[in-house]
């Protein structure tokens, strides 16, 4: 089969297309007939060796829609099914970026059926990243949050799950972005300074760093978006990072929402996956709205 991957960091010129050998299933693993794969801000740090694996050969991709086409020992689905799900794992040879990718079974969740794969795609690492992030914040319906990076995938996926939950949300993205966020739930808007102590929380899913910590109410909470770089807590803040966690049953939660039309799947560009590198340089651009999609 053909896969994506780096054996040498740097930009998007050092992305490859190989041919590899199909993978297994082992127990309690299903593998994926690939349909679309997500391209993430993550594969470019895989990309430039933020994670290590210098020597190696490593994979690219979290995000997948596909088919089931073979179980191992203890799987919980079928050949044929139609699915969602996430591939986690950082330093590995292969990952979705391939016409075949292997997945633990609780990983996966039966695919939208209101949606095609590409827009399939999107979902899964994104919406859950926001829905993880969110259940660290801990906050309670009529409580107030700022979401920074409002428009981008993760952002965009916190803004829509955090207002269903009631919560009073205030968007901080580009200006040529207020509508589309106020269109997924966004009761405020903002895309310049704020105030010192404003919100009972802040989500950080634009990546602007530590002061922004200074937005969040004295016994507030804060989450950062990248592990390892939540600040030191102070005046009685929570902070934390979110770590990202493949978790089918909530991600069977998430593709419900999408069926019922209360989440918003946006797709950037599709490429197929022989013009990979192509798409990580769009990547590299900046300004993507949604999630770039590859197409084995």
């Amino acid at each position: 089969m053909r896969a994506a991957v780096v054996r040498a960091f740097g930009g998007p010129e050092k992305v490859e297309i190989v041919e590899t050998e199909v993978p297994e299933p082992g127990v309690r693993q299903v593998r994926i007939k690939v349909s679309a794969a997500g391209l993430n801000p993550v594969d470019r740090a895989v990309r430039s060796g933020a994670f290590g694996g210098e020597g190696q050969q490593l994979g690219f991709g979290f995000d997948v829609a596909g088919t089931v086409d073979a179980t191992g020992a203890e799987s919980t689905w079928h050949v044929g099914d139609a699915v969602v799900a996430v591939a986690h794992g950082l330093v590995r040879p292969l990952g979705t970026h391939a016409e075949y990718v292997v997945v633990e079974t609780d990983a996966a969740a039966a695919a939208p059926t209101s949606v095609d794969a590409v827009a399939a795609a999107t979902l899964p690492l994104n919406a859950l990243t926001a829905a993880q992030a969110l259940d660290l914040l801990e906050l309670e319906s009529g409580q107030s949050l700022l979401v920074t990076g409002a428009a981008g995938a993760v952002g965009g996926y916190a803004v829509q799950l955090a207002a269903r939950r009631g919560i009073a949300v205030t968007a901080l993205a580009r200006e040529g972005d207020e509508e589309f966020v106020r269109s997924v739930g966004a009761s405020s808007f903002t895309s310049g300074a704020v105030a010192a102590g404003s919100f009972d929380a802040v989500l950080d899913a634009g990546v602007l760093g530590p002061t922004t910590l200074e937005w969040v109410r004295d016994g507030g909470a804060f989450v950062a978006l990248i592990p390892g770089t939540a600040p030191d807590p102070a005046r009685g803040v929570r902070t934390a990072a979110v770590e990202s966690s493949a978790d089918g049953s909530r991600l069977a939660e998430l593709v419900r929402l999408v069926d019922e039309g209360a989440l918003t799947l946006r797709v950037a560009a599709r490429y197929p996956l022989v013009e990979v590198a192509k798409a990580h340089a769009h990547l590299e651009e900046g300004g993507v709205r949604g999630r770039i999609v590859l197409v084995p």
